[in-house]
């Protein structure tokens, strides 16, 4: 009797540590996701993870990579299970018109600003962060006040960004659908690069990229310019990690220690 009352103390206590998974959130809500075309209402959607029964958790959002033409959405494989993880896909361009991804991933984090504590999350502990193109959109849309400002949400409200892999200065994709037609490496720093918008009046940034000798071309160097900016403009929390041994496409889930021992430490402040 004994034995079977562990077993069962055992059975419910591994239930009970199960995440929550909510899948398939519009985060377009009201007005907006009536006016909203067919492309729109179904790219544009969210997933929550969450630990079941928790409340006041760090929130971390996650943008998927894909050069702002492809990808899916998906959960990144964080160490740590206290934090409420969302995952939001957004739309490209074509089939949707620039600057379509960047205004969904405002949204989708104005969302999650209007509705964290319903899911276990602290709206004061919310992160924002992505993988390559997703990490491009975190970057923009927590140091371009406008973005945020349009859903009555200021960007300085956000705990931290941490992106992975993210190009820094305007984005190859960007560039082209704006009609440049220079080369592809060659920098550009307009208002649609996250340098354009360097200043010590941020959140806590966390960049983070893979190994130089493997990584996307001058992907370590545009992060490492950034994160001296950062330095030299007086922010006074900004973090550069390169990785060893990760090129661009593994950095995505080599990073996951750093990004949890990023957001450990930010929220215990």
């Amino acid at each position: 009797m004994k034995t079977l009352l562990l077993l069962f103390v055992a059975a419910a206590t591994l239930a009970h540590a199960q995440p929550v998974t909510d899948k398939g959130i519009s985060y377009y809500e009201g007005p907006a996701l009536e006016q909203a075309d067919g492309y729109q209402k179904t790219q544009c959607k969210l997933d929550i993870r969450r630990p079941a029964g928790a409340t006041g958790l760090p929130v971390l959002i996650w943008f998927h990579g894909g050069g702002l033409t492809s990808g899916s959405r998906g959960f990144p494989a964080l160490p740590d299970e206290n934090v409420v993880v969302v995952t939001a896909s957004y739309r490209f361009d074509p089939p949707g018109k620039f600057p379509c991804f960047l205004e969904d991933a405002a949204a989708a984090t104005a969302w999650v600003f209007r509705h964290a504590a319903e899911y276990g999350g602290d709206r004061e502990k919310i992160f924002i962060s992505g993988h390559s193109a997703g990490g491009y959109l975190a970057l923009l849309v927590g140091m371009d006040p406008k973005w945020l400002a349009a859903h009555q949400i200021s960007n300085q409200s956000l705990a931290g960004i941490i992106p992975v892999s993210a190009q820094v200065t305007t984005h190859f994709h960007v560039k082209k659908l704006r009609g440049d037609t220079g080369e592809a490496l060659r920098p550009l720093i307009d208002e649609f690069a996250p340098l354009h918008f360097a200043s010590k009046n941020l959140p806590p940034i966390c960049l983070i990229t893979g190994d130089r000798k493997i990584e996307y071309k001058s992907r370590v160097e545009e992060n490492d310019l950034f994160h001296i900016t950062l330095k030299n403009l007086g922010h006074p929390d900004a973090e550069f990690h390169e990785l060893p041994g990760f090129d661009h496409g593994t950095v995505g889930k080599g990073s996951m220690p750093t990004v949890a021992a990023f957001i450990k430490r930010v929220a215990a402040k």
